[in-house]
């Protein structure tokens, strides 16, 4: 309770500090949400063209975009201190400050920075999540509602994780290395389609290795309430997003490893 009191105030500081400069945050906001109809716009096009995507409606699509997306920004808000990490700590020596402290680093980075602009991708993703249920008249039950909640939260933290373990690479690379974006970026990217539509490789591997669909296939299909073309049951759709967790609790794990090996900058 402590350690979330603490959050709370780094948060609320941060807050306070961005809303100091509220045109560069809206414009943020803007630029965000245009990508994100811009990105939607492309699915919809695809649709227009094909009809669907392997049996798959537009409509439902959208509620894995929609989810994928609101979650992806969730994850942002809190870790953008590890996002930056190689540049704003190892880098300047900075990390050094946060090693002094009493606290656990990972509670002193995801209070870094409440990054408002995510905002900007968080909102367009709520407003398609509630429009592709209203469009497939899905009703309005309290289990569907949970297990939707249960799978943005292992989401969250699954993305969260990835986040982690790009900052984790810096102990070693200094900077944060590029090729991780294929894992956040490109994951969201990769959610927003139904997992049937890749190869068995990939399935397998945002399956077991990376489980990405996990946190966002299985479990909105149990919400849709349809036959999964891949053969899993409804108990293993609806247990799916804790892999997220179990991912998060890994990362962690990974990067109290690199911070055993931080030196400093020697300066």
């Amino acid at each position: 309770m402590n350690a979330a009191v603490l959050l709370a105030r780094y948060l609320s500081i941060s807050l306070r500090g961005q809303l100091q400069y509220r045109t560069s945050f809206v414009l943020a906001g803007i630029a965000q949400f245009l990508n994100c109809l811009i990105e939607l716009g492309g699915i919809w096009v695809l649709f227009d063209r094909f009809g669907n995507l392997s049996g798959w409606s537009f409509a439902e699509v959208a509620l894995f975009y929609g989810t994928v997306n609101a979650t992806y920004a969730l994850a942002e808000l809190l870790a953008t201190g590890f996002d930056h990490f190689g540049t704003l700590y190892v880098k300047t020596g900075d990390f050094d400050r946060l090693l002094l402290r009493p606290r656990s680093t990972v509670l002193q980075l995801a209070g870094d920075e409440l990054s408002l602009r995510r905002l900007g991708r968080l909102l367009p993703g709520l407003v398609v999540i509630v429009a592709a249920w209203i469009a497939l008249d899905l009703p309005l039950e309290a289990d569907r509602v949970a297990l939707l909640a249960l799978a943005m939260a292992g989401g969250m933290a699954f993305f969260f994780a990835l986040l982690v373990l790009q900052a984790t690479m810096c102990f070693w690379t200094t900077e944060s290395l590029e090729l991780m974006n294929i894992l956040t970026y490109g994951g969201v990217e990769t959610a927003s389609y139904p997992l049937p539509i890749y190869h068995r490789f990939f399935r397998r591997f945002f399956t077991f290795v990376v489980p990405l669909a996990c946190v966002g296939y299985f479990p909105v299909v149990a919400v849709l309430g349809v036959d999964d073309p891949l053969g899993t049951s409804r108990l293993f759709q609806v247990s799916a997003p804790l892999a997220g967790f179990a991912f998060l609790g890994v990362s962690i794990g990974i990067w109290q490893l690199g911070v055993r090996r931080y030196t400093s900058t020697g300066s």
